[in-house]
């Protein structure tokens, strides 16, 4: 079993790193180079705009490349409590604006031919227990009438159809549910960023930040130092960096993810015959795919702790269990890769994005940045440029967690609370 994600794994070598010394200055740079980054720096770039991207260690090493594989609409609530939470406008202009996200992902991988597997499948909301049943038919109910008129309610014996198993009781099936190739999609987009000339810099840490005036900022870094007349922060959970704002409000919570070795197609049809994407109902609870060589990709909060080697296995482990509990037809399939990643947790678990202190920002995508991510660098780029205001996230409020200061200190105490609301309800 390989410690590394199966998504950077098997990724093609990106070749538009920028060889020359970090120049005095830009128009804009960019602090971090995932998604989000890089799609602003493609979007820039392609306006002709002069924009350099700072990367700690190099392109879609973090987030980007270290999910789950799934690219859906919806947000990470559920869309009854965000319509109790932020009411009806705002819950239905954040669905759209996710939609959205799906079909902009599937334009750029159109107009830059980037081979990632992508397709879109239909995402599947799985009752974990029958009482949990409810809660889908209530935000099936409720969807069908302001946002999605094709969501589709499966009962405990329809369900069978679409995930064979006798742990679940029904689901909630949203057709605009997609996957691809994190580690494909995420090199393309490099790629074609650095081919219309933005200038990508691995290996270049940030180490300090300060305002000189209006956006323009300093930027120093372990090689060098620049000046930005506007600085984007893309840079997922920010717990490491010159960035004590944002470090209030963004919790970094690990996230485990294991894949087999190929499944038999056979027994994979039978197991999952239309092959979607899925994700368990329970708060701590699961989400998986197959990929095109007939693998499952098993994710979940196995242990709410941070990604390193060790607790990588440990929470392998955990997963293989889960994983053969819910499918035991896959006791015997080995597990050939194990991964943790670091999901940038905001309290309301919705995306946050703006100018704070002159200094532009997306962050706080809660394990459902790959769609929105993408979208809102071309949406963070416009509004840098000038050329859009488009922002869905705009004047949503943002308050420090409360007791916070940038090391998740509570994570055991979160997970034992959501651990025994799993199985009290």
């Amino acid at each position: 079993m390989k410690l590394e994600s199966f998504w950077q794994h098997t990724a093609p070598v990106f070749t538009g790193e920028c060889q020359n010394p970090l120049p005095q200055s830009a128009s804009v740079v960019i602090i971090g180079g995932g998604f989000s980054g890089i799609s602003a720096a493609r979007h820039l770039a392609r306006q002709g705009i002069e924009v350099v991207v700072l990367e700690k260690e190099t392109v879609m090493s973090q987030a980007s490349a270290r999910n789950g594989g799934h690219c859906n609409t919806g947000v990470a609530q559920n869309f009854a409590s965000l319509v109790a939470s932020k009411g009806l406008e705002k819950a239905t202009a954040f669905y759209r604006a996710y939609d959205q996200a799906v079909s902009y992902v599937e334009s750029v991988i159109d107009e830059e031919a980037i081979d990632c597997d992508f397709r879109l499948c239909g995402k599947i909301k799985l009752a974990s227990k029958p009482g949990h049943f409810a809660s889908l038919q209530a935000a099936a109910e409720l969807m069908r009438k302001t946002v999605d008129p094709d969501v589709v309610l499966l009962s405990a014996s329809e369900i069978r159809h679409e995930a064979n198993s006798e742990a679940f009781h029904g689901g909630l099936l949203q057709q605009r549910g997609g996957q691809m190739h994190m580690g494909k999609f995420g090199i393309g987009l490099a790629e074609s960023a650095a081919r219309a000339g933005a200038k990508i810099y691995q290996h270049h840490a940030v180490t300090g930040l300060s305002r000189l005036s209006g956006y323009q900022h300093r930027i120093e870094t372990d090689k060098g130092s620049i000046i930005a007349d506007k600085v984007l922060l893309a840079t997922g959970c920010s717990n490491s960096g010159p960035f004590p704002w944002f470090q209030r409000r963004i919790v970094p919570v690990g996230s485990f993810i294991i894949t087999t070795a190929p499944i038999p197609k056979k027994l994979l049809t039978e197991l999952l015959p239309h092959d979607r994407t899925y994700v368990t109902s329970m708060n701590v609870g699961n989400y998986f795919r197959t990929t095109v060589d007939n693998r499952l990709v098993f994710g979940g909060r196995a242990r709410f702790s941070m990604s390193n080697p060790t607790q990588d296995s440990r929470s392998g482990a955990i997963l293989r269990n889960t994983l053969h509990q819910l499918f035991p037809a896959l006791a015997h399939t080995p597990i050939d890769y194990c991964w943790g990643g670091l999901v940038d947790m905001s309290a309301d678990r919705l995306p946050h994005a703006g100018e704070q202190n002159g200094l532009f920002y997306t962050l706080g995508y809660s394990g459902h940045g790959t769609q929105m991510s993408v979208f809102m660098g071309r949406v963070m780029a416009d509004l840098i440029s000038e050329k859009g205001d488009d922002n869905p996230w705009e004047n949503t409020s943002w308050p420090a967690v409360p007791g916070y200061f940038g090391k998740p200190w509570f994570l055991p105490l979160t997970g034992l609370y959501y651990k025994t609301k799993d199985r009290l309800f």
